[in-house]
């Protein structure tokens, strides 16, 4: 996992920028200690930045903007607290996580510039895929014609971001009406499968990482 590619080669400097792709399903708490671990090492200099995409199992996360009345069903799948901004969303195989971790304290320490270069990463991810996502005012993550189809939440320790984006690819939309997503009650999620477009998780994996310096590269 993470580990394989935590430290450089001995006599050289870390690379600047890793991609790890981990198949099957991570557990969600095997992934949180595994991005506290890199986050560590990037701050102190000892890990390159690190992109890491995966899938989890079907489960909830609870933002720290998260309202316990947007928990429709707790017992539907487990429920995870953790320290990324945002409220609720659903995580589960057929979406693509992708876990960001970047050294902000190189890249312009403006958090607010990083949320919204990860929404034109997302952007520019989908119109590759032959889609169109567009942002939505007061509303954090990308929309399709009305719908989410991708969620963003940010932590930022020691000024190293942690957690990132989740893109529907190809979810079991209906794991998401166990809780109101992001807050938004009148909103509908979609998923590239629904929408007819490209489900095939590496060409997604190829997209996120053609659009990654297009869209971030500037935060340097």
């Amino acid at each position: 996992m993470l580990n394989a590619v935590l430290k450089p080669p001995h006599g050289l400097k870390p690379a600047p920028l890793a991609w790890v792709v981990t198949p099957g399903q991570v557990p969600y708490e095997t992934a949180l200690a595994a991005m506290d671990t890199r986050t560590a090492a990037i701050a102190a200099g000892s890990a390159p930045e690190c992109v890491w995409l995966l899938e989890h199992p079907p489960l909830y996360t609870a933002g720290t903007s998260a309202a316990e009345d947007e928990l429709r069903d707790p017992d539907k799948f487990p429920v995870f607290k953790t320290g990324r901004g945002g409220r609720y969303t659903y995580h589960g195989p057929g979406q693509r996580i992708a876990y960001v971790m970047l050294d902000l304290s190189r890249r312009g320490r403006d958090v607010r510039a990083y949320v919204a270069a990860l929404e034109s990463w997302l952007i520019a991810t989908l119109a590759r895929l032959g889609v169109e996502g567009e942002r939505r005012s007061g509303a954090v993550g990308i929309f399709v014609e009305g719908a989410k189809i991708a969620s963003i939440g940010v932590r930022v320790r020691r000024w190293v971001t942690l957690h990132g984006v989740s893109l529907n690819v190809s979810p079991d939309l209906e794991h998401f009406d166990g809780i109101v997503p992001c807050g938004l009650h009148d909103t509908r999620v979609t998923s590239l499968e629904v929408l007819g477009a490209e489900t095939d998780m590496a060409r997604v994996d190829e997209a996120l990482r053609a659009s990654f310096d297009e869209s971030l590269g500037h935060l340097r």
